[in-house]
């Protein structure tokens, strides 16, 4: 991957970005891959070289790297374990994941804590990935080829959220807003055999995804959902006015809002706006410049 410095941000930026060793070790795919597109995956891999990613992207990396750092330097003691990488096989793949803190709770279960640097927005609206990344987590642990806690139970998954945006005013004036700029989440825990049975639908589309690739070259798309894409909406306006009264999910419902209204006769629009992949467009996707499903969309 090509490293770009467009903004000319310190040098000291650069090179953590240079310095980055992330790795998923010696599996076939990590659980952030698993459960995130296996096209998007396939990109990075065939593009891997010619991929472009400039160092203001990673500025916020760089608080949760700091984060982990203070954690790899805490001594693991007595029910508490740290950084540990674990790995699992299933379905002719080895899968790993690294986990932040796990702790054996007075009943002898594993209670497992991941902590994330991230937006207030996070904790107020949910994240569906965490869920979905802890309960591969729990998996890992009941299945780990060689982990502390192997053989033990998980009976709790949280989010320890670091909120780098939280605003103290909003705290005291928004009961809802989280009340202190590190909130602890806590998540819900899958039976065994939903998390077994989502692991091996995961990786049986990756698999699929992999052997399409190596077989005919095919890259792939991605789902609706893996896009984020917002859908078409229609909104009912007053006529001059920027803001919607309502917004509606077709037009018939629109011109139906708007002319079951008396006070709106005559002096309201219908005004329409159109959906978009949120991830292809916002920037959050590595893999957009090469990507013919977005570069399809985006010059029709």
């Amino acid at each position: 991957m090509k490293i770009t410095n467009r903004f000319n941000l310190p040098q000291v930026f650069e090179n953590f970005v240079r310095a980055d060793k992330y790795t998923r070790g010696t599996s076939d795919i990590s659980v952030t891959q698993l459960i995130d597109s296996p096209s998007i995956r396939v990109k990075r891999q065939k593009y891997a070289d010619k991929m472009e990613m400039d160092v203001v992207d990673r500025v916020w990396s760089l608080f949760g790297t700091a984060v982990h750092h203070v954690l790899e330097t805490t001594e693991s003691s007595g029910s508490v374990k740290m950084e540990e990488r674990l790995y699992a096989d299933i379905k002719s793949w080895s899968i790993s994941g690294a986990l932040d803190h796990q702790e054996v709770l007075p009943d002898g279960t594993i209670q497992i804590t991941d902590y994330k640097v991230t937006s207030a927005w996070s904790v107020l609206l949910g994240k569906v990935e965490w869920e979905r990344q802890q309960n591969c987590y729990a998996w890992l642990v009941e299945n780990s080829k060689g982990g502390v806690n192997r053989d033990r139970r998980v009976s709790s998954i949280r989010i320890c959220a670091i909120l780098r945006d939280w605003q103290r005013k909003k705290a005291e004036f928004d009961k809802d807003y989280p009340q202190s700029p590190v909130v602890t989440v806590e998540l819900p825990l899958w039976s065994s055999k939903d998390r077994t049975a989502y692991i091996k639908d995961r990786i049986s589309l990756h698999q699929e995804a992999q052997m399409m690739y190596d077989l005919e070259g095919d890259l792939g798309s991605c789902s609706s959902d893996e896009r984020w894409s917002k859908p078409d909406t229609w909104a009912v306006k007053k006529k001059g006015q920027k803001r919607a009264l309502k917004v509606h999910g077709s037009e018939e419902e629109a011109i139906a809002h708007a002319e079951s209204n008396s006070s709106l006769k005559g002096n309201c629009e219908v005004e329409y706006r159109e959906g978009e992949a949120t991830r292809c467009v916002g920037n959050y996707c590595s893999v957009a410049d090469f990507c013919p499903q977005y570069l399809g969309s985006h010059h029709e």
